[in-house]
């Protein structure tokens, strides 16, 4: 989740529509400048007795991302507490429990993204390494209770747990037991935004199966295979789900500023503090209506942080966000951008991949979410036309020819396709990371979900 340091206070009030598609506006760029943003987060844990740090203990939360000045990480503070580290690979950040975020620097090429993910983690372990402090790449914790992990000193994060069980039964088990793999990525036009979003969103449960690595709950197998992904489906049904208005005709820029002036509010930041506004409306905000700031008017920096407060599978800001996978370790970090860069930057795969998905009825797409939580590769697609592991084969066939077509090339003369092979041996095997893990607790581990930590990165 975002961080600010700033009050928007002085800046000029939004006066319109054309204000509120600016943002996107700015995103635009020609294909030579296209980026690669990649976020991910791990689960941290103390290696005595696999119990989540809290903040401000000795060799905590806070002091893990000190030591990171090691390596050249600076501190951002939040009401005289460190929320986050800022450096040359972007920012290091806290999740509501203490999940360690990534948010990576805009990159050119798969090569430097993977590197980027490498440094961070060598550089996270060296400093857990003095601290006893390990991390897990898994899609939500496998043994906590949401009563036994702490809370980090975040403004919105207080606001956004006394809200969420208001709109949703799962809405705290999303902030404080899932991690993630996001990838942020442009595009040239408003057309090309449309084109990529829906794509982004029919395929998206693909990319959940691929990913889907959080089977367990307190413990035990949950009866999912990305139980994280099933959380989003009961947390706030105002700012999740498939979107079908994306693929009706006139979708574009104002279609999604207009969507999201209907998302309720959580909160307006004002001199360092955060205000909480939850379930307000920011049309009554442009109005000069919003109760906790009568006769204040919203800034680009109000409603840039109202745009991140809307968790749908695609997320469009200034980019586009790809938000559908579980958190995983090293290979399946480099293999998320790997996946949607081979799609979605070399027309002839977005194209062909809008012909696999452009006949799909809203209601097939929203069967597909909801199914491959619990079947992952084995949920049957539209028209009884095979499974989810079918379309996986034929869809990163499209990814390696997208990457191909790239022709990103390393030191060694290697183009970006190396970065799909953690995905294909899925999909050869048709065995998804979380069912591994429960063949492995069935059987090796026998029912010792402690074993689960020897995963740690």
């Amino acid at each position: 989740m975002s961080t600010r340091e700033t009050s928007s206070i002085d800046e000029p009030a939004i006066e319109g529509m054309e204000d509120l598609v600016a943002p996107m506006l700015r995103g635009e760029k020609p294909a030579s400048d296209w980026r690669i943003g990649t976020e991910h987060e791990k689960l941290v844990y103390k290696r005595k007795d696999f119990r989540a740090p809290s903040y401000d203990e000795p060799c905590g939360i806070h002091d893990l991302l000190m030591n990171l000045r090691e390596f050249g990480w600076e501190p951002v503070e939040e009401g005289g507490k460190v929320i986050a580290m800022r450096g040359e690979d972007g920012t290091v950040s806290l999740e509501p429990a203490g999940q360690l975020e990534l948010s990576g620097a805009p990159l050119e090429n798969l090569h430097q993204t993977c590197a980027e993910t490498g440094r961070h983690l060598e550089q996270v372990k060296k400093v857990g390494e003095a601290c006893g402090v390990s991390y897990l790449g898994l899609g939500m914790w496998p043994d906590k209770t949401r009563d036994e992990l702490p809370v980090m000193p975040k403004g919105r994060y207080e606001i956004m747990m006394r809200h969420m069980p208001r709109v949703g039964n799962l809405g705290l088990d999303m902030m404080l037991r899932t991690c993630t793999i996001q990838v942020n990525l442009d595009y040239s036009s408003e057309a090309d935004m449309v084109k990529k979003f829906r794509v982004g969103l029919a395929l998206q449960p693909l990319a959940t199966a691929l990913f889907a690595n959080s089977p367990f709950t307190e413990g035990r197998p949950n009866g999912y295979l990305s139980y994280r992904s099933h959380i989003w489906s009961d947390t706030d049904p105002h700012r999740t789900g498939m979107l079908p208005f994306v693929f009706e005709d006139g979708f574009g820029y104002e279609r999604w500023a207009q969507y999201m002036l209907d998302v309720p509010m959580y909160f307006v930041f004002r001199d360092g503090k955060y205000i909480d506004a939850a379930g307000l409306s920011f049309r009554d905000f442009l109005e000069g209506r919003l109760s906790v700031l009568p006769g204040e008017r919203p800034t680009a920096s109000d409603w840039w942080d109202h745009l991140s407060t809307a968790f749908p599978e695609v997320r469009l800001k200034s980019f586009l966000e790809m938000r559908g996978a579980d958190g995983g370790p090293w290979s399946r970090i480099c293999a998320l951008p790997a996946f949607w860069v081979g799609l979605l930057y070399d027309q002839g795969a977005l194209d062909a991949a809008w012909e696999l998905v452009k006949d799909w009825s809203m209601e097939e797409r929203e069967r597909l979410r909801n199914e491959v939580p619990r079947l992952a590769l084995d949920t049957r697609l539209p028209g009884g036309t095979g499974t989810m592991k079918d379309l996986g084969r034929e869809v990163l066939g499209i990814a390696h020819g997208g990457l191909a077509a790239r022709s990103r090339l390393n030191s060694s003369g290697d183009n970006e396709t190396g970065y799909l092979e953690t995905l294909d041996e899925i999909v050869a095997t048709g065995k998804v990371p979380a069912q591994r893990l429960l063949d492995a607790y069935h059987g090796e581990w026998n029912g010792d979900i402690s074993r689960v930590y020897k995963y740690s990165f």
